[in-house]
């Protein structure tokens, strides 16, 4: 006889406590395998396919496309026993792929039977009586097409959408993703499409479901009175559009808002000339042999200026009041996304060359375009390296990444008029900032690193002297 076990949402790891329903890659029927994935789900951190640990037949799945679970609700249910092929060796067998909250033993102790679906009624209205024998089948939740619109209804193909937040957009705004023409590499819808689509009133991918909560406040608010009535007075917190704190917008506002309560910072400057730094890295590339990043190139900066005042590389444990300064540098580098900004951490920055420095880089912002960075791959950092030029500005103060000591900013690099060796020059200038914990330093150790950074960044030859 075939026992239902209830598959619940695993710890994910890194103080999370709540995950958004992405995809559904099974449908209630499927025979899974122990370690096959079965959904696909969002975190504050990262996407994440989520293995069940057991094997057999999916019964129920709790939660449709776009429902946010907490750690431990159900997922779905899995009767095992009754599968022509066997989930392990042994009988039910245990997950060898393993996720914080869950590991690779026998089955839960405590299994817990899904509720009876209710009694089918008869034509005369009442229910019919419950017939004895082996106990209901579990409540089932429909199957959904792996790829369907917003209103459930299977597309003729796949749809080009990667972030959640797009087809989020879409069902709030009645917006059919299946006939939109995105605007991204490869036709890959994006915000801005649905935006359009949404904004276009009579655009064909708008639908007759769009919901009144979409429609900007002005302009329902002017509906619904004559133009003689005068407009009642409205607080600022009705006006406007909610957009809620979740996913990684939450965990950003979260972070940011606990480095500013928590860390004193203090922010220095200088503009540096770069002119030498580009072209090391042209000379570098003229060469045989993949190519050096800019960003690798500032990152070997970072590494050799940590390595002159660890101060900046490390953490403030205000219980034990102590600082701890870390041997290993761990380089966080912002990455803006159509998710978000998140910070991918290239570890052990310190032991690496130009060359690995720009894969690394060149892996991970992939992957966070993608939405596939791993919590383990977005935490751990120790010093942050943000290149806020290439959004075209020349400065900024950012905020430190908590719990680290210290970041790094760096401008766009601009042909700007230099005094060099004593005559007026046109140089490639670049403004360099250095955000840090007072707690760690004073300002002579933060304008010692920060000058040093600019030295390397005008002589690239005094690095040299570091390795």
């Amino acid at each position: 006889m075939a026992q239902v076990l209830e598959f619940k949402l695993p710890d994910l790891g890194e103080g999370l406590t709540e995950a958004e329903i992405v995809r559904w890659l099974v449908e209630v029927g499927d025979v899974v395998t122990v370690d096959q994935p079965v959904v696909e789900v969002e975190t504050a951190k990262a996407m994440v396919e989520v293995p069940c640990p057991y094997g057999g037949v999916v019964t129920a799945r709790f939660g449709e496309e776009g429902t946010e679970l907490p750690v431990g609700a159900a997922l779905l249910t899995v009767a095992v026993g009754e599968v022509s092929e066997p989930a392990a060796e042994g009988g039910t067998g245990g997950s060898g792929n393993v996720l914080v909250g869950y590991g690779t033993g026998a089955p839960p102790a405590r299994r817990r039977r899904i509720r009876p679906a209710p009694s089918a009624p008869r034509a005369d209205g009442a229910a019919a009586p419950s017939a004895p024998g082996p106990a209901p089948r579990p409540v089932i939740v429909p199957a959904v097409a792996e790829h369907a619109d917003h209103a459930g209804r299977p597309a003729d193909g796949p749809v080009p959408v990667i972030s959640p937040l797009v087809r989020r957009l879409a069902r709030e705004y009645g917006v059919d993703l299946r006939r939109l023409s995105g605007s991204g590499p490869d036709g890959l819808i994006l915000r801005a499409d649905v935006e359009d689509a949404f904004r276009a009133g009579t655009a064909p991918g708008r639908t007759a479901k769009t919901p009144t909560s979409a429609v900007p406040t002005a302009t329902f608010a002017a509906s619904a009175m004559s133009p003689s009535e005068p407009a009642p007075a409205q607080s600022a917190a009705a006006a406007g559009t909610r957009i809620p704190l979740k996913g990684v917008r939450g965990a950003v506002a979260d972070k940011l808002s606990r480095s500013r309560r928590e860390i004193p910072d203090a922010t220095c400057w200088v503009d540096a000339d770069a002119t030498e730094l580009m072209r090391a890295r042209t000379a570098m590339n003229a060469a045989a042999g993949p190519k050096v990043s800019l960003l690798a190139l500032l990152a070997r900066i970072c590494a050799a200026a940590l390595a002159r005042y660890p101060e900046l590389n490390s953490t403030v444990d205000m219980e034990a009041r102590e600082i701890v300064r870390l041997d290993r540098v761990h380089l966080g580098f912002a990455a803006q996304t159509e998710r978000g900004l998140v910070v991918p951490v290239v570890r052990d920055a310190h032991a690496r060359d130009a060359e690995s420095l720009t894969a690394e880089f060149a892996r991970l912002t992939e992957a966070a375009r993608a939405g596939t960075l791993t919590p383990g791959e977005l935490t751990g950092g120790t010093f942050t390296l943000n290149n806020y030029g290439v959004f075209g500005v020349d400065g900024s103060t950012p905020i430190v990444n908590h719990p680290e000591a210290a970041m790094l900013g760096v401008g766009r690099i601009v042909p700007k008029p230099w005094v060099h060796e004593g005559e007026l020059a046109v140089r490639q200038v670049v403004q360099l900032s250095l955000t840090f914990d007072h707690r760690v330093c004073d300002g002579g150790t933060a304008g010692g690193f920060l000058r040093y950074v600019a030295d390397c960044v005008e002589q690239p030859a005094v690095l040299l002297r570091t390795l």
